[in-house]
């Protein structure tokens, strides 16, 4: 699977597989081993996701170093490559100069690396460059070589690469499962059966037939280890390089048992105590070890898949085959052909390939898997339109504008699958516990087993049972697993709700947050005022007034700007650029504009601003039409002053309303204990207005753009856990300040750069959705997290023997070793439980 590399100077960033960890001890020996070499500088491997993220400096270490060190353990880093191989089923070939002819072409093309064309098939297999040469590309030039050639692969790969080899994993151990189960089954009837008042045929009876007895024990006992063998392949090299893990705990236990039943086997063919030798055999355990482990490796893998289902959806929403209009013809292509600037027709329940404009035609578009917004949005001709959507009751002619990994839905998946590979904080003591945890149940194994024999004066039966009982019962596996599975689903969940977190980090400072910041336009109100007062001062018709002040604005994309253009358009009026044109942050905008009674007058100076604009620029406003823009001001209204040619001329009132859900969201926001602020660049008056009307008390009025992160800073210095929602436009460096920054509405570019989480709708009950998930996630991570620590805990003195101390049981080995088994299974399980979140 080809993972994401960057490379900035120097540094260099890469995201990749891993293949060979088996347990927690795995992922723990790689960030240690790898983390100390010269020039690496972090290191994350994640064993739910079988992922590593490395940033190094290229002059100190390559990353072919990194992956020799890493081969070195006994894993291997799966490198990214430039390349992309197609196939291509091609008709009308006669002969061997037919596909020569192709072969010769198409291998001739720039960025074609090999072509090589089967004749008795029909199928040629191209290897490309992608950034060079398209798979559109290819298809055309054979086309044009008189031949027709028809695309048999695409790189939308509805499953992942490792999603491909998990089910291929799970296929294999399914199969191994029942002659595993078949066979350990019969080496228990065998061994225990006479226990269990079962008749054996006199052939294998372990008194008059010790040796028979025995030995069928073993023959049925070597195919179980030969289904085993990944147990010992794996775990036996694994102790030997010093860096053992959970397959080296079973290899060791398991091996213990069976090499000591194997030389009682021996003793038994040369007569030594025969029945008393068969009755000290341990086959049996050896067997249903192997079993169990692998069924419980089975079901936690089976478990595993699902952890994923999120990201299997959001994949499931691109078509891979799309309609080109060519002309006055049409045809159909993969999505993987679609260039930019390409005409798609899209008919009605198809999904959009791509991100694109609406050149012709109508329809109703069911955004609800993206955005979580059950309504279909209403679409037409110059409407923009997103990948992985659907186009319910009309045919649709779309302008490609994004294609492949740039479409939203490609970006979507993108933050999600990273945030699924990432860490959260509170798994480092997890992480650091699993790199000496093998090693150190080892030791504790091998002292309990001696301390039963020498001072606990034990028979070596006893002892041996016990060594074997702990080797089997710890799992690094549980601890490994509690942390990033959750976050998996959890994650996954998220996106399934319109909420994208973009790591695991971020999921965790959500569930601690005491203090949110609201920004003010776009974020509590809908970001769309509108002009409902104009105050004429001048010597201008109020429409004359209206356009001047609309040409004015026309060069600001502030949204009071767009409110007084919006409103000469709807007088029919068509406001022209200003002829000169300065912005004035936190003040207004200065502008040159033509006279509309006389274009051939002198160009009026036109200022539109706030009232520290007018003191500023020395325009004399009377005390009440200032007392006027306090009464707007008390209405939640936005009071603007205009001048021109440095005489007042206007006061306008702009109103935004507050968006329906926002008094709800606060006082909700209340209930979890977090306090309520709300950000704004307005008056004071007009901020506590709307402030009022959603519900909060805090208000910090009257603040600049670019002093917003200050505030934010100054509020963390209380001590404060602080996030920031806004829209990410002229608030990223509060955003970026916040402890978390949440991003919200329409603009995914932009929010997706911006927020720590990103809210797909403007909907502010979505924030609270956010700090429930992150809840509930952390509290899923955190019972993970008792649990395997608690089993481990608990279940290693238990098999050490400390409740016989005390004339309790002992632990048998199968016993253990199907606890350890389905601990893991129960923490993945336990994490599973999030996808069916709702908040």
């Amino acid at each position: 699977m080809k993972e994401r590399e960057n490379i900035t100077n120097e540094h260099a960033t890469l995201r990749a597989d891993i293949k060979g960890m088996h347990c927690a001890s795995c992922s723990s020996r790689i960030e240690k081993v790898v983390g100390a070499m010269a020039g690496v500088t972090r290191v994350a491997v994640n064993l739910a996701t079988e992922k590593i993220d490395l940033s190094w400096d290229s002059n100190r270490v390559d990353l072919p170093g990194i992956a020799e060190r890493i081969a070195g353990l006994g894993f291997e880093l799966v490198t990214p490559g430039a390349e992309a191989r197609i196939s291509l089923g091609v008709s009308g070939m006669h002969c061997a100069s037919c596909s020569s002819r192709i072969e010769k072409v198409v291998g001739g093309l720039p960025g074609v690396k090999s072509c090589e064309v089967n004749l008795a098939t029909g199928l040629a297999r191209v290897t490309l460059d992608p950034d060079l040469i398209s798979q559109r590309q290819v298809r055309e030039t054979i086309d044009g070589l008189g031949f027709k050639a028809e695309p048999l692969t695409s790189s939308t790969d509805f499953l992942s690469g490792q999603q491909q080899d998990l089910h291929a994993r799970l296929l294999v151990l399914r199969q191994r499962l029942i002659p595993l189960f078949i066979l350990a089954m019969l080496v228990m009837v065998v061994s225990m059966g006479h226990m269990a008042g079962l008749s054996l045929p006199d052939l294998i009876n372990p008194v008059t037939e010790p040796l028979h007895f025995a030995l069928l024990q073993f023959v049925l006992v070597l195919p179980v280890l030969w289904f085993g063998r990944g147990f010992y392949i794996i775990g036996f090299p694994s102790l030997l390089r010093g860096a053992p893990n959970m397959d080296s705990l079973i290899a060791v236990g398991t091996g213990a048992a069976f090499v000591y039943s194997t030389w009682n086997l021996v003793e038994i063919g040369l007569g030594f105590e025969a029945a008393a030798r068969a009755h000290d055999l341990y086959f049996e355990s050896a067997a249903m070890l192997i079993a169990l482990v692998s069924l419980g490796k089975y079901l936690e893998a089976r478990s595993k898949a699902r952890t994923s289902d999120a990201i299997r959806q959001l994949m499931q929403l691109a078509p891979d085959r799309a309609t080109l209009i060519k002309g006055d013809s049409q045809e159909e292509i993969l999505v993987d052909e679609i260039e930019v600037g390409d005409l798609l027709f899209i008919r009605p329940g198809e999904r959009l390939p791509i991100d694109g404009v609406i050149e012709q035609g109508a329809s109703s578009v069911d955004e609800s898997m993206l955005t979580g917004e059950s309504l279909a949005v209403q679409k037409g001709q110059g409407d923009e339109v997103v990948s992985g959507t659907l186009n319910k009751n009309g045919i649709l002619h779309v302008r490609a504008a994004k294609v492949g990994k740039d479409t939203m839905l490609n970006r979507i998946i993108s933050m999600v699958q990273d945030a699924q590979g990432s860490k959260a904080p509170i798994a480092n003591l997890a992480d650091r516990i699993s790199l000496y945890f093998v090693p150190a149940v080892m030791v504790i194994a091998t002292l309990a087993g001696l301390s039963w024999y020498f001072i606990g004066q034990a028979e070596f039966t006893f002892a041996l049972r016990i060594f074997i009982a702990v080797m089997v019962i710890a799992c690094p596996c549980a601890m490994g697993l509690a942390t990033p599975t959750s976050i998996m689903v959890g994650t996954g969940r998220g996106a399934q709700l319109g909420v994208l977190v973009k790591n695991g980090e971020a999921l965790e400072m959500a569930q601690k947050v005491e203090t949110i910041v609201f920004d003010k336009t776009g974020t509590l109100t809908h970001g769309k005022p509108g002009l409902t007062d104009l105050g004429n001062y001048s010597s201008f018709s109020d429409d004359e007034l209206l356009l001047l002040m609309a040409c004015a604005e026309t060069g600001s994309e502030h949204p009071l700007a767009e409110a007084i253009v919006q409103a000469a358009r709807n007088r029919n009026m068509q406001p022209v650029a200003p002829a000169d044109f300065t912005a004035l942050p936190g003040r207004g905008i200065s502008a040159a504009v033509h006279d509309p009674r006389n274009s051939r007058q002198p160009l009026l100076q036109v200022l539109i601003g706030n009232f520290e604009l007018m003191q500023e620029k020395n325009i004399g406003v009377a005390g009440e039409i200032y007392r006027g823009a306090d009464e707007l001001a008390d209405a939640g209204k936005t009071p603007l002053f205009a001048a021109i040619d440095g005489g007042f001329a206007a006061l306008v009132a702009i109103a935004d309303k507050i968006k329906d859900e926002a008094p709800a969201t606060v006082s909700k926001l209340r209930e979890m204990g977090i306090e309520v602020v709300m950000l704004t660049g307005d008056h004071e008056k007009t901020a506590r207005a709307i402030a009022g009307q959603a519900g909060i008390t805090e208000v910090i009025a009257r603040v600049l753009p670019d002093h917003k992160a200050e505030e934010i800073e100054r509020i963390k210095k209380r001590g404060r856990v602080v996030a920031m929602v806004g829209d990410g436009i002229n608030d990223a460096p509060a955003l970026a300040t916040a402890d978390l920054g949440i991003a919200m509405g329409t603009g995914i570019d932009v929010a997706i750069e911006s927020g720590d989480i990103v809210l797909m709708q403007g909907n502010l009950a979505q924030v609270l959705t956010a700090l429930k998930l992150s809840r509930a996630t952390m509290r899923n991570i955190k019972q993970n997290l008792f649990w395997a620590f608690a089993y481990n805990v608990i279940g290693i003195p238990v098999a050490a023997g400390l409740l016989f101390i005390f004339g309790g049981p002992t632990l048998n080995p199968m016993i253990a070793g199907a606890a350890m088994a389905l601990s893991s299974v129960s923490v993945v399980s336990n994490a599973l439980r999030l996808r069916f979140f709702t908040p």
